[in-house]
């Protein structure tokens, strides 16, 4: 395949229309104007995973007062919003800064070369909607990874005992077919996490029943689909003044859940187990249905708006059955304790799995750089790739709370190195510093990845914060020249200077 070489040299590439390519786009068009950049996006359209998926159901499983952008207010009365609302929220942001001529769609980035004597980025970029065309070389500057941890092309299916024989259909969420038509059937649901507990009460108001079959239980919470204070606020305040309250107010509600579940987990359990039990009603057997072998928050909790999954199982509309899977039959799924659950449709919400950067690899004047053995540095840069970033939010709260801050932080390093001269900045750890992996986390996804992930110290600024609070002082308000940091100035093109 022949490769055509871009002569323009960018100063960012950033890789995905998500919300975290698109956050970075507004950082860079508010507080860095004269910087050139380019977003690539793999699909047709942008929102990343907001566009990706279409399953029945799909919302956010965080309010959008903390999900959505610090600079960019959430105005719709629904806090746990649906997948449509959230798209709209994305493509007026992109409105906004008028960033729809910045992002050049069906394009892939597979690898990247850092050029030191240029100091700069040579990307290869493929078409995802012409295999036939050739591959496109983009000279930048800097990369911003927008890319989220998941593999959208591919999720986690793993393969089922019997499978072939069922007759019915299979269906994994990360590919579900538009002409799927569930009615009137019975619909089993593999899976205990997000998206098994938005699919099951999405599903009943159109199937005969919804049977949410899980091998071990999750935590599972209500909470209001609109936020009655937070739109008070607004209406108070005003939209911009009650968003900001109404941002600090959740997140201050997130970190204190988060602290009481790991401080006191004993009682956590009990809440959770109480609030449950009054949902479903006093007649409803809890276990072991709703009884997690792990404390709250070792694992991230299952929001459920409005409690509308505890409404489906009190009504009968849905069932839930815990129990491991014997083989899949021609008319269902055989449990190890020999009762068989009957289905026309099956429902593998198994969970994804991880991919950093879009599967794209990098190396340095030629050499391959193995990421496993790249360290972070204040959460955004890794060790080993100059001029480099990667958006990588919170696991405990709102993903976009953390990338704000990167991004914030980003510009303010391309401010310093633009008013010094420097070219090129890289994050060099110690190396006796202990090392963790990238994502301390104990979800499923996570541990089956975890030897393919960069890591993590453990002392600031290489220890990956999980609290907003901490990131205030770490990220937002750490210094851009510290002993962690080494830049450099070469003989290269000049960088576009913005003071």
């Amino acid at each position: 395949m022949s490769t055509d070489t871009s002569t323009d040299l960018l100063d960012v590439l950033i890789i995905g229309a998500g919300i975290s390519g698109i956050g970075a786009a507004h950082y860079l068009t508010a507080e860095l104007p004269g910087k050139s950049f380019t977003i690539l996006e793999s699909r047709h359209t942008p929102g990343g995973t907001w566009e990706l998926f279409k399953y029945p159901g799909i919302r956010s499983d965080s309010d959008l007062h903390t999900f959505g952008f610090e600079f960019k207010p959430w105005t719709d009365n629904q806090a746990i919003a649906d997948a449509p609302r959230i798209l709209d929220y994305l493509n007026e942001a992109i409105a906004d800064d008028r960033l729809a001529d910045k992002i050049q769609y069906h394009r892939r980035a597979v690898s990247a070369d850092w050029n030191t004597t240029e100091a700069a980025w040579h990307v290869t970029v493929r078409r995802t909607d012409d295999a036939e065309a050739p591959s496109e070389i983009i000279k930048a500057r800097w990369i911003f990874a927008g890319t989220g941890y998941y593999n959208y092309d591919q999720g986690f299916s793993p393969e089922f005992p019997g499978q072939e024989r069922f007759t019915g259909q299979i269906v994994h969420p990360q590919h579900w077919p538009e002409d799927l038509d569930y009615r009137g059937k019975r619909v089993v649901v593999i899976g205990s996490g997000a998206t098994a507990v938005t699919l099951v009460p999405s599903m009943t108001d159109e199937a005969e029943h919804v049977t949410m079959l899980q091998r071990t239980p999750t935590y599972v919470i209500p909470l209001p689909r609109e936020d009655a204070l937070a739109n008070g606020l607004k209406k108070v305040l005003g939209p911009e003044r009650g968003y900001r309250v109404s941002r600090q107010k959740n997140i201050l509600q997130q970190r204190l859940v988060f602290e009481l579940c790991q401080r006191f987990p004993r009682t956590a359990r009990k809440v959770i187990r109480r609030t449950n039990q009054a949902f479903l009603g006093k007649e409803f057997p809890l276990d072991p249905h709703f009884n997690p072998p792990y404390n709250p928050w070792d694992q991230r909790l299952c929001v459920v708006p409005d409690g509308d999954m505890f409404s489906a199982l009190r009504s009968g509309a849905a069932s839930i059955v815990t129990d491991n899977i014997a083989t899949f039959t021609e008319n269902g799924i055989l449990l190890e304790s020999g009762e068989e659950l009957a289905a026309d449709i099956i429902v593998t919400a198994t969970g994804l799995n991880l991919q950093m950067f879009g599967g794209m690899t990098f190396s340095r004047d030629g050499d391959a750089i193995d990421l496993t053995r790249s360290v972070a540095y204040r959460g955004t840069m890794l060790s080993g790739l100059p001029n480099f970033a990667m958006a990588i939010g919170y696991t405990n709260s709102s993903w976009t709370l953390k990338v704000d801050m990167l991004c914030q932080y980003l510009m303010r390093v391309m401010r310093h190195m633009d008013r010094n001269g420097y070219t090129s900045v890289e994050a060099v750890p110690d190396p006796a510093m202990e090392l963790r992996p990238l994502l301390d986390f104990g979800a499923g996804y996570v541990q089956r990845a975890v030897d393919t992930l960069p890591k993590q110290g453990t002392v600031d600024p290489w220890r990956m914060s999980m609290s907003v609070y901490a990131d205030t002082r770490l990220i937002r308000r750490g210094p851009v020249d510290d002993e962690g940091l080494v830049y450099e100035r070469i003989a290269a093109p000049s960088l576009t200077t913005s003071a």
